[in-house]
């Protein structure tokens, strides 16, 4: 009597530590959204010169990796003998010319777009510091938010897909119960990175919120049953077209991230960029299980049912693991590997294991 009396306090608390959480990420969530408004509203037109700047250099850079390619293709062709040496001189100046003046148009252009930005932000400095023009013209003042010399901290949304599956203790990968391309793992959350150094961004610290949602589909024609404090594999009475097992978990993350990084330094502002660079991060996860369910699907008399069980099937409640990721771009390969068991009292131990790809690389 007093180990149930005890049982229904434990679910209580961790009930008030779920709505607890869930009112923290929904406030998080919120005032990031507002603070990612109040960004795009505030955007000046000096932001915007900026962003030009940087395409023209792309668009240099770009034009003369497209002429190398040309000139290497027709070096080939002259080693094949299939131009002459004079034909290929001919070939590579008319490429070098066109490059040239595509260079010449879309910087012109870009050149266009900063002056009249130039102009519209001088007239709009004239107006601000002289009210008098302001009354006449008519022209209603703007706050703008200054901009910030350095930010040391970015953040952003998290999504993370894959396979997930089982290291069981004594048993290879390759005889899992759990099928390979039917068990699957999804990740969405929030991830804040700061730079730990002041003067050098080659060390990062990222960490966050997210939920996770690991799923386990058995082979053959079996379901998870929880029995006598177990959960164990059983054969199911009938004809299963679907059986799948799905936790989800609220965990906050912690990644140490490494890799290299481009410093731009402005008249007002310095950033540290490791847009497009190597980036690899090696950390871990703590949180808990918010929900674990079973999903059936078979036929009975002749009608397609679909079945949903709730319970906690003897999964654990606290979570914790390492995970890491590597990432050349925006995409990073991702892998995570729970150091709790799956189950609390099966004698064979069973361990969560997920391998994917993560969007929230900048």
């Amino acid at each position: 009597m007093r180990k149930h009396h005890q049982a229904d306090i434990a679910k209580h608390i961790k009930s008030i530590l779920m709505r607890i959480l869930f009112i923290f990420v929904l406030t998080t969530v919120m005032g990031l959204s507002v603070q990612n408004v109040i960004a795009q509203e505030s955007e000046t037109n000096r932001d915007q010169i900026e962003r030009l700047q940087q395409r023209k250099e792309d668009i240099v850079s770009s034009e003369r990796d497209a002429l190398r390619s040309e000139v290497e293709k027709i070096m080939e062709r002259l080693d094949n003998g299939e131009i002459t040496q004079a034909e290929a001189d001919r070939l590579k100046r008319k490429a070098a010319e066109r490059r040239a003046l595509n260079i010449e148009n879309k910087v012109a252009i870009l050149e266009n777009q900063i002056a009249l930005l130039e102009r519209d932000e001088a007239s709009e400095n004239i107006l601000e510091d002289d009210s008098s023009i302001n009354i006449i013209l008519g022209k209603k003042k703007t706050w703008r938010k200054k901009r910030k010399y350095d930010r040391r901290t970015t953040s952003d949304f998290v999504l993370a897909i894959g396979f997930n599956n089982a290291i069981i203790d004594g048993q290879s990968i390759d005889d899992s119960p759990y099928r390979v391309a039917g068990s699957r793992f999804a990740e969405l959350g929030w991830a804040w990175k700061t730079r730990v150094f002041e003067n050098t961004a080659w060390l990062r610290l990222k960490y966050g919120f997210s939920f996770q949602f690991n799923g386990l589909k058995p082979t053959g024609n079996r379901l998870f049953v929880d029995e006598n404090g177990q959960t164990t594999l059983q054969e199911f009475d009938g004809d299963l077209d679907k059986s799948k097992l799905r936790m989800d978990n609220l965990v906050i993350p912690i990644h140490f991230e490494i890799g290299p990084y481009k410093k731009r330094i402005g008249e007002d502002y310095v950033r540290y960029s490791t847009h497009r660079r190597l980036k690899i991060g090696i950390g871990g996860y703590a949180g808990f299980n918010i929900g674990t369910r079973q999903k059936l699907k078979f036929n009975r008399d002749g009608d397609d049912v679909k079945e949903k069980q709730r319970g906690d099937f003897n999964t654990n409640d606290f979570i914790y693991g390492l995970s890491s990721y590597i990432a050349l771009g925006d995409v990073a390969i991702y892998a995570k590997y729970d150091l709790n068991t799956i189950f609390k009292n099966n004698p064979v131990e069973q361990r969560n294991i997920s391998l994917g790809v993560r969007f929230d690389m900048d």
